[in-house]
């Protein structure tokens, strides 16, 4: 214990001194969070549209201001033939154009099928798929609406669909991306930091000619491993708590389960995290080095692999597969079932398991390495 100690209170003295490691573990994933939370968004809104309305009718207003009442469309042209149609959205003065012929309350008067056209800049064909997705499922509502209002002032008793779809939706009823995305975000921001910080540790003793004092001290490998990988477990679990204030508070970001799973969680990562970083630093002779390849295996295996932004069961199986090789994968998985669906330990253990597995390997390499160097 007294080897132990002296090389864990060398660690938190050198942490301290070294303000760059303590920023990148602190500052730099909260302000991330900060950053990327607010600009990685699913969620398609205040979509510019340009009307150009033939009809000119008492149900064809009607119908757009059932169909501006939303977040979703803003009114912000109002066109006069259509020619100029294509001019608004060459220039891209709007992203959508809205048509409405002549005949419109007619034909809804008569009960039929009253067509509406939507010209759409494509150029983004998330966003353009996303917008025409809410102007068909608003359209439809709001005709349906003016559909029954017109009959019923032609004295005709309208007919009523027999079945109706009441969705209920569960874990995010609000369909917020940023709820979703937080424990992604989180993932991401935590492995980025705990590896590259750890990263730099052991070579940094190598690089400033102090390694060469340990190895001849009676410090065994297993002490000089937990000795400097504790002091990081500590301040991981301190910016995973700053990181979950700030999602409260910035995003309305809730735990829903345990939060004693919820700390078992972020420990077992932050052992394979850190444990990847402690690898790579008793495999490199350089801090520059160790940053490139830690860069490497955590930013776009984070970002790609890990279901942060593309669904894992969307991927061919050779990805699938590889992913599960990567820590974050399972890290989200976990963190989006306890945090949004409120899971027990029965619906996450497969990936307490894999990353318990994934950290006994990295920090066997390590001390292996280490025990080779002394």
């Amino acid at each position: 214990m007294q080897r132990f100690l002296a090389i864990f209170v060398k660690e938190i003295r050198q942490l301290r001194r070294d303000r760059l490691s303590l920023g990148m573990l602190f500052l730099v994933p909260v302000l991330l969070l900060a950053l990327y939370g607010y600009a990685l968004s699913f969620d398609v809104k205040h979509i510019p549209v340009a009307v150009l309305d033939e009809d000119a009718t008492r149900a064809s207003r009607e119908f757009l201001e059932s169909l501006f009442s939303n977040p979703y469309f803003d009114r912000v042209l109002t066109l006069d033939r259509r020619a100029e149609a294509d001019a608004v959205l060459d220039r891209g003065r709007a992203r959508l154009v809205l048509v409405i012929p002549r005949g419109f309350a007619q034909r809804l008067a008569r009960g039929e099928t009253a067509e509406v056209q939507a010209l759409v800049d494509g150029a983004d064909a998330s966003s353009a798929g996303a917008a025409v997705g809410y102007l068909d499922a608003l359209a439809a509502r709001a005709t349906r609406r003016v559909q029954i209002e017109t009959i019923q002032r032609a004295g005709i008793a309208p007919s009523l669909p027999l079945v109706a779809l009441v969705p209920r939706i569960w874990f995010n009823p609000d369909q917020e991306s940023s709820h979703f995305l937080i424990p992604g975000l989180i993932s991401m921001l935590m492995m980025l930091a705990a590896v590259i910080a750890t990263s730099l540790s052991i070579v940094r003793e190598r690089e400033r000619r102090t390694l060469e004092q340990i190895l001849v001290s009676p410090v065994r490998p297993m002490e000089l491993i937990l000795g400097k990988t504790l002091p990081y477990v500590l301040v991981g679990v301190a910016t995973m708590g700053l990181i979950l204030l700030l999602g409260r508070i910035a995003f309305g970001v809730t735990v829903a389960g345990s939060w004693w799973l919820l700390s078992l969680t972020t420990l077992v990562f932050l052992f394979s995290a850190l444990g990847m970083g402690l690898m790579i630093s008793s495999i490199t002779r350089s801090q520059q080095v160790a940053f490139q390849l830690a860069t490497i295996l955590t930013l776009l295996p984070s970002f790609l692999l890990s279901g942060l932004i593309f669904p894992i069961r969307s991927m061919p199986v050779f990805h699938q597969v590889f992913s599960l090789f990567f820590i974050p994968r399972h890290f989200v998985t976990a963190l989006r079932a306890i945090m949004l669906k409120g899971a027990g330990f029965a619906e996450i253990w497969p990936s307490l398991a894999a990353m318990l597995a994934l950290g006994l390997f990295f920090n066997g390499i390590a001390l292996w390495r280490t025990r080779r160097s002394m």
